[in-house]
């Protein structure tokens, strides 16, 4: 397969996230409709928050114990070890910063309430997660690229299929805090491009490099982003109540997640 082959996989496994979106602008979205729909998105980013701190940790660790052994190099470990918790720190505390510097200073405060949750306040949030699926999704693209670079080529349209099912949910992840609010279709393409565009960067450059170490960081700045994501989904999603519907949902979110995922690895053989 080509450079352009592969570059066009990368484009079709990120752009299945636009599936999920249009659902942003559907009419009529009664207020507790809209607390299940951020609670089930909780639950998608859970689901992911999970998903990749266990596969950082299992390439930490395992550089961790061969330097241990004696069977692997310790610069390497610590380099891993070290990649982890700056990366958490930084897709955590680099997303405060960024809201702090950037959006909360470009939107009105004046914007209309939609179902109890500003309009601006409901672009912010899903600008908040469009991101921090974009920083996961890299690390998605970046296993398309090695598995290519490796000549795994049935792995990597396995996995072009397995991740463009995945990014689907994380569309509706996005749009959920949107829902009733009618955003822009201007605005919708823009968290399509935020969270999608990066598999196929991830795709570009795991086909020329290969390194854990790199993997580890973005999981990380992942994994630190989802961090701050759901916490702002779960202090919005009170503003809709509490109970059995929004758990029930949240849950539904977090399998729905968990069972794309298990596609994925079903399918690849892992």
């Amino acid at each position: 397969m080509t450079l352009a082959g592969l570059s066009l996989l990368g484009a079709v496994a990120g752009i299945t996230i636009f599936l999920g979106l249009p659902l942003a602008r559907a009419r009529g979205v009664s207020p507790k409709a809209k607390g299940m729909l951020n609670a089930a998105a909780a639950g998608i980013l859970l689901f992911l928050l999970v998903d990749v701190m266990g596969d950082a940790f299992e390439t930490t660790s395992d550089a961790v114990l061969g330097a241990l052994s004696g069977q692997g190099s310790p610069q390497a470990a610590s380099l891993c070890a070290l990649l982890l918790v700056c990366g958490v720190a930084l897709g955590l505390l680099g997303l405060v910063w960024f809201e702090g510097r950037y959006i909360r200073g470009e939107l009105k405060d004046d914007d209309e309430p939609v179902k109890g949750l500003s309009a601006r306040k409901a672009r912010r949030v899903a600008t908040m997660i469009a991101i921090g699926i974009g920083l996961h999704n890299f690390s998605e693209g970046l296993a398309i690229g090695q598995s290519y670079a490796s000549g795994a080529m049935s792995l990597a349209l396995l996995l072009v299929i397995g991740f463009g099912l995945h990014n689907a949910t994380e569309g509706f992840g996005i749009a959920a805090p949107l829902s009733g609010s009618r955003p822009t279709w201007r605005f919708l393409a823009l968290m399509g491009l935020i969270g999608g565009g990066p598999t196929f960067l991830g795709t570009i450059v795991g086909s020329f490099w290969v390194s854990p170490a790199l993997g580890v960081f973005f999981l990380a700045l992942a994994a630190g982003a989802i961090i701050y994501v759901i916490k702002e989904l779960l202090y919005h999603g009170r503003m809709h109540g509490e109970g059995v519907g929004a758990m029930g949902s949240l849950l539904l979110g977090f399998f729905l997640a968990f069972g794309t995922d298990l596609v994925i690895k079903l399918a690849s053989g892992g």
